[in-house]
């Protein structure tokens, strides 16, 4: 078949030499002196396993090749490398008063009072805190990552205070209607569309990783403020795919047909109850916790879960038999509860053909994808037929290694990025029989002693963070250079 490869042969000639100096304390002095200094907000960091922590550590590791980093964060005992000043501040997160509002059921009092997000109580630390190390380490310029969103109004309060040009990483744009199809009312709507205009005209620089949400937003700006918007996209590390995968039984493998799908669902919650349970009070309680919410657009977040390739996974087993107990849908990255993800396996009869494991290094679910036989992608479904602007994480990071990719995504961006890759099946959300077919086609060809493969390595410049993080520094230098603070 065109374009099969092995992955030993991926990454050859494309890994970087890199110098060890660190043996020489003098070299890394000199460096560090040369260095203009950065100053970076990232609430999230390692340990946490969220797409922004690795996101910013793989970003802040390119960085620091060029700037002094400082970087202030909300994560304890954060993970970054050597040589990076880190700064901790801490949230005046109301936490009793919230559990106390949650236990007697006032969570849309809480949707509707705090705002852009939970996180906005680091606010006023991380301002006081933020300001505290600009005047210390007199930084060329603020970088903030987001989300949390209000971090943003933290690298702006900073501007404000002190005259630095301010590069913002918006990340998910807070008008996406995939990710917020929905606001808790009308004001909130119209709040969050003020915000992200708000950022944009008070940042310098802001870094979109949607092509589509990029334009929408681009569309309300004022002629002089549209070009401060930059797309740069989520991107993977190709040193995270070069270390050799662990060998498993191949006699053993050669009988299996796993299906990987790495990170978190959103849509367990829809199949949790029985028909039985939803009962008038329970259905009153829910149309009271939407009661007033403005929709921007319908989201179906059942196929966020692993229901409908299961559902093919038997469709699949019924008409070959033969394969019974060797076709498997394998989660890794959960976050719900055990008990909500054992019930709707048990409701939708698919405990046998599923597995789903907690969350996990990201390097360890790097590794269990690249031995995957069909990796799997699924986002929430838009029954009205509109297009959405988000692209799941784990594309780039699937595009990284050579197994075939099952995208069971809607029409928008993530399906208009992955047309034209090899070894890449489309797919609507929840159509279970053209989910089966390509199980069938994929399955059939392991099972035949074909193991389908395939060469993407001339996306590899495009998806590498040392190329994404250049994009970031272009901007750093322009911002800089049109900057009047000494």
């Amino acid at each position: 078949m065109t374009g099969m490869i092995k992955e030993s042969n991926l990454f050859n000639g494309y890994l970087p030499n890199v110098e060890n100096s660190s043996d020489n304390p003098e070299i890394l002095l000199e460096n560090s002196r040369s260095k203009p200094n950065l100053f970076c907000i990232n609430h999230d960091l390692p340990p946490l396993k969220t797409p922004i922590a690795v996101r910013a550590n793989k970003l802040l590791s390119q960085f620091q090749k060029t700037y002094n980093l400082t970087v202030l964060t909300a994560t304890k005992n954060p993970h970054l490398p050597e040589g990076i000043k880190i700064n901790y501040a801490k949230s005046l997160y109301p936490k009793a008063l919230i559990e106390l509002l949650k236990k007697f059921k006032l969570e849309k009092l809480i949707t509707l009072l705090i705002w852009p997000d939970a996180d906005i109580f680091w606010f006023i630390p991380a301002l006081l805190k933020g300001y505290q190390l600009i005047k210390q380490e007199k930084p060329a310029a603020i970088f903030v990552m987001m989300m949390p969103y209000s971090a943003g109004l933290v690298g702006i309060f900073l501007k404000w205070l002190t005259g630095l040009p301010l590069v913002l990483s918006l990340d998910d744009s807070l008008t996406c209607t995939t990710m917020h199809s929905a606001s808790p009312s009308w004001l909130h709507y119209y709040l969050e569309t003020w915000l992200e205009d708000f950022y944009i005209r008070q940042a310098d620089g802001v870094v979109y990783v949607s092509q589509f949400n990029l334009e929408a937003v681009k569309k309300r700006q004022p002629p002089q403020h549209q070009s401060k918007l930059h797309l740069i996209r989520c991107g993977a590390d190709p040193l995270d795919f070069a270390i050799p995968i662990n060998q498993k039984n191949q006699q053993e493998l050669a009988q299996k047909f796993e299906i990987i799908y790495t990170g978190g669902m959103s849509g367990w919650y829809n199949f949790y109850h029985r028909p039985e349970e939803r009962t008038l009070a329970k259905r009153l309680y829910r149309y009271w916790l939407e009661f007033g919410y403005y929709r921007r657009a319908t989201i179906d977040y059942s196929s966020s879960s692993p229901v409908f390739v299961g559902r093919a996974i038997k469709q699949v087993i019924s008409q070959r038999p033969d394969w019974d107990k060797q076709i498997k849908l394998s989660v890794y990255g959960n976050s719900f509860p055990e008990f909500v993800v054992q019930r709707v396996l048990e409701n939708e009869n698919i405990t046998d053909v599923v597995s789903v494991t907690g969350t996990l290094p990201h390097f360890q679910a790097i590794q269990l994808a690249r031995g995957a036989d069909l990796l799997l992608i699924t986002l929430a479904n838009r029954p009205d037929g509109s297009k959405g602007g988000i692209i799941s994480c784990k594309t780039y990071e699937y595009l990284m290694t050579d197994c075939p990719i099952l995208a069971a995504v809607p029409q928008g961006e993530n399906w208009d990025y992955l047309l034209d890759k090899p070894g890449v099946w489309l797919v609507e959300p929840t159509d279970t029989k053209a989910i089966s077919e390509v199980i069938q086609e994929i399955a059939s060809a392991k099972f035949s002693g074909h193991t389908m493969k395939f060469d993407r390595s001339h996306f590899l410049p495009e998806l590498s963070y040392i190329n994404l993080a250049q994009k970031y520094l272009k901007i750093f230098t322009q911002v800089c250079s049109q900057s009047t603070v000494n």
